[in-house]
């Protein structure tokens, strides 16, 4: 393996990548476990990912983990915390968070992906393993779920409500 490459990717990756787990979850302590867990896995793949999509193959595990930990725990009632996070502007991490806590699970993985990872239909169709179309209609019920209840996020990513 080429331990110097992984290393030098995985430092100038691993905040993007709590951002998105953050903005997946709502708890930091959990995006942290599933951004350590997704950069394992790049690791044991690091010869076959190098020259590849490293970063969308770890986006993908921390995406895939999320989904596989909530499905295990869907019966149990989670209640939405206050998580502290270093921002630069708190009134903003706190609207971002109150406002995915609306979504479903599938709704939130589209948004944070596409709009705040700045990622292609097609990207994040590959990350979550499904279809295109199925990316635009989950993207397009988060909005309209987000404009309802929410208008202050769109705003936020460039939407008008």
């Amino acid at each position: 393996m080429d331990e110097q490459g992984f290393t030098e990717w995985a430092g100038g990756c691993q905040r993007q990548l709590l951002r998105s787990a953050y903005l997946l979850t709502g708890d930091l302590h959990r995006a942290e476990d599933l951004v350590q867990e997704a950069l394992t896995k790049v690791a044991l793949r690091w010869g076959r990912l190098h020259d590849g999509n490293a970063l969308g193959y770890a986006l993908r595990i921390i995406t895939n983990d999320n989904i596989s930990w909530w499905r295990r725990r869907r019966d149990v009632l989670v209640e939405v915390r206050e998580v502290s996070v270093a921002a630069s502007e708190p009134e903003i991490a706190l609207v971002v968070q109150r406002s995915l806590q609306r979504l479903t699970h599938a709704q939130r993985a589209v948004v944070v992906l596409r709009h705040f990872d700045d990622l292609t239909e097609r990207e994040t169709a590959e990350i979550l393993g499904v279809s295109i179309g199925t990316v635009k209609s989950q993207n397009a019920a988060a909005l309209a779920r987000l404009r309802d209840g929410a208008p202050e996020l769109l705003e936020l990513i460039g939407r008008t409500p």
